[in-house]
């Protein structure tokens, strides 16, 4: 999974990126400070694993990951080139979802670049620069495609009327993801690559000392509601600092401020329920891991995941729910009880389920 940042100047990009990768990525209180995209990669947390590999005497533990990529911050205007520019938003085009880092805190120390705050306006303005760069990527393929047309064939008729549709949409200062789309028109539209047609989470940055519930975060959210994006509140500066103690030290501070979920933990969990993903497991005296697979992936197709040669040559699944498992102790345990289902092909994989497959090539 791959995650692009972005936001405008000083609300918080680099810190949040830091602490969710602690790759280090520059962080100063002046616009532009991210000139060149900072990308790292993230282990995705899975207490799970730790407890399998402790009943199988895995050798290796291996988590699922997501990739973030922080480019450097937008200004309205910055299609025309005021700022940097709007030149980085070719790192981003291919990534699975927009993490929005929306700044929802007042500091007189830290520099606006319109001078105040305001979540909304700064969602406006960036989705403004989202939608004029897309609006370059369809002007140029419209084109393309009138060329194409030429030759009578209706696939590019069909074409050039879906991306009128979304020309359409964009000028009307809308982002593509509102378009009415049909099913069939999806894989087009996905080869685009398109900036609106992602799906966002709205990252609203709060001060130390702030409510996870002011006044600022209550607009990003009722914004976020009309347009069924994601929101996850975080404190940027906390992140930064958990980020930089030991996993011990870490725990007992979360403790100690009565805090459950860090911030990337909230974080994973958003993308997850926004993309329509999951985790199934495999366990065993090599290696306890993670594998991540969209919602209503079948047997075979997650088999597939792990490798090629699963899903070409599949027989059968052996599949016990994590939770059982661990509650048996064991899994000859949990066979002898019948805890242990042999799934066939049309069995669509669940949440936390611990995967024998079984296959012949």
């Amino acid at each position: 999974m791959k995650l692009g940042i972005v936001g405008l100047p000083n609300v918080g990009k680099s810190t949040i990126f830091n602490a969710l990768t602690s790759a280090g990525a520059a962080v100063a209180n002046y616009p532009f400070c991210t000139i060149n995209p900072n990308i790292g990669v993230v282990e995705v947390p899975d207490e799970r694993l730790y407890k399998l590999a402790s009943l199988y005497n895995s050798k290796k533990i291996t988590h699922t990951y997501i990739e973030f990529s922080d480019i450097a911050g937008l200004v309205k205007g910055a299609s025309k080139g005021e700022g940097l520019g709007n030149k980085f938003l070719s790192h981003i085009r291919e990534v699975d979802a927009i993490v929005h880092v929306v700044r929802c805190f007042d500091d007189p120390n830290i520099t606006h670049v319109a001078g105040s705050t305001d979540p909304i306006r700064d969602i406006e303005d960036i989705n403004l620069e989202l939608i004029l760069s897309d609006l370059e990527i369809l002007n140029r393929r419209i084109e393309k495609t009138r060329t194409m047309m030429k030759s009578g064939e209706q696939k590019y008729k069909d074409e050039y009327a879906i991306l009128e549709k979304l020309y359409s949409t964009l000028s009307d200062g809308k982002c593509a993801r509102l378009a009415v789309i049909k099913e069939e028109e999806k894989d087009f539209i996905d080869s685009l690559f398109l900036l609106t047609t992602k799906k966002v989470i709205y990252c609203a940055n709060i001060a130390e000392d702030s409510s996870e519930d002011n006044d600022y975060v209550k607009k990003v959210k009722e914004h976020a509601e009309k347009e069924g994006s994601e929101v996850v509140v975080l404190k940027a500066k906390l992140e930064a600092e958990l980020a930089d103690l030991s996993p011990e030290d870490r725990a007992e501070f979360l403790k100690e401020l009565g805090i459950e979920t860090t911030g990337l933990e909230k974080l994973i969990k958003k993308s997850y329920k926004l993309l329509g993903l999951m985790s199934f497991l495999t366990a065993g005296p090599t290696e306890s891991r993670a594998w991540t697979i969209p919602i209503g992936t079948k047997a075979p197709q997650a088999a597939g995941v792990i490798h090629t040669d699963f899903e070409r040559g599949f027989i059968r699944a052996e599949v016990v729910d994590y939770n059982t498992l661990m509650e048996c102790g064991s899994y000859n345990v949990a066979k002898e009880k019948g805890k242990v289902r042999s799934e066939g092909k049309d069995y669509i994989v669940r949440e936390g389920d611990v995967i024998l497959f079984r296959f012949n090539v």
